[in-house]
């Protein structure tokens, strides 16, 4: 199927990106258009305007700064898996990147574009949930700061007016001795996850002195799960504080839609988080052992 019929756009700078934005109407913004092409093609979405933005180069840098790392909403998926200030500083996000669909899409799609289409099953949502992430939003009138857990207005539906664009994303560092899991189910291999888990522990001696667990898939957004986040702080790893900490997976609401229903969806995230918090405490055994 060919898209509907619309204007074509390409700003040669954020600044003219902006005045689109806010002189037309009914515009969408073209980044990776691995999402919006197909929808548009499909006529689920029928904008009159396209603003690409592939020539703003600015927003394509992935850079370290003093509170973390800054993702340009331009960076590409692969270009995050590959990254060496992500593999050293933020090693989640790169083991993440390699379950984002296939190498095409990886190639071409961006972290904006995805923040911005929200799919309740994608990766990125919740990898910058563990890591708090601050969403970077302008318009040419302002700027303003979005915290992860705001993002998410609804199913996909970012926290975005018409006329704002997101421009980057910062996200916070962990110590280097901080060890990481991420597990999620989908049907094949670069399928939408039915269900996932992030997890970051980090520990002090045998003890772990702090925790972040991130679910994807089972609601509009990703999930914090602090219940289990607390459960975990102060305790030695076992397969039974894992296996408690999992099962704080049911309590979320669910989704329910043509692949799988509220209640399997919550049982697959009680298996991919205790996945997860496995992986992680394997990953500082293996340390030790190296050491």
């Amino acid at each position: 199927m060919k898209p509907p019929v619309f204007e074509y756009h390409r700003p040669e700078s954020l600044r003219e990106a902006l005045e689109l934005l806010a002189t037309l109407s009914d515009a969408k913004i073209l980044a990776g258009g691995q999402s919006l092409m197909p929808m548009m093609n499909f006529r689920y979405v029928m904008p009159e305007h396209i603003i690409d933005i592939n020539r703003l180069k600015e927003l394509a840098e992935i850079k370290r700064v003093h509170d973390g790392i800054k993702f340009g909403a331009m960076a590409r998926h692969d270009q995050a898996k590959k990254s060496e200030i992500v593999l050293e500083h933020c090693p989640l996000i790169a083991v993440g990147m390699e379950y984002v669909a296939h190498a095409q899409i990886r190639n071409r799609g961006t972290i904006g574009g995805s923040m911005a289409h929200l799919d309740p099953s994608a990766e990125w949502p919740a990898l910058l949930a563990v890591h708090d992430a601050t969403l970077h939003v302008q318009s040419s009138s302002g700027e303003r700061d979005v915290p992860i857990l705001e993002w998410s207005q609804g199913f996909m539906a970012p926290n975005l007016a018409e006329d704002e664009m997101l421009t980057d994303i910062t996200v916070a560092t962990w110590p280097a001795r901080h060890v990481y899991g991420f597990a999620e189910l989908a049907r094949r291999k670069g399928d939408f996850a039915l269900a996932g888990a992030a997890v970051l522990l980090d520990f002090d001696g045998e003890v772990i002195s702090r925790a972040a667990l991130a679910l994807m898939g089972v609601e509009v957004g990703p999930v914090r799960m602090i219940d289990a986040e607390n459960l975990l702080v102060g305790e030695m790893p076992s397969d039974e504080l894992f296996r408690e900490a999992a099962e704080h997976a049911t309590v979320v609401a669910g989704i329910d839609d043509v692949h799988a229903s509220a209640s399997y969806r919550k049982k697959v995230a009680v298996v991919m988080a205790k996945r997860a918090l496995e992986q992680a405490s394997n990953r500082r055994k293996i340390r030790a052992l190296a050491a």
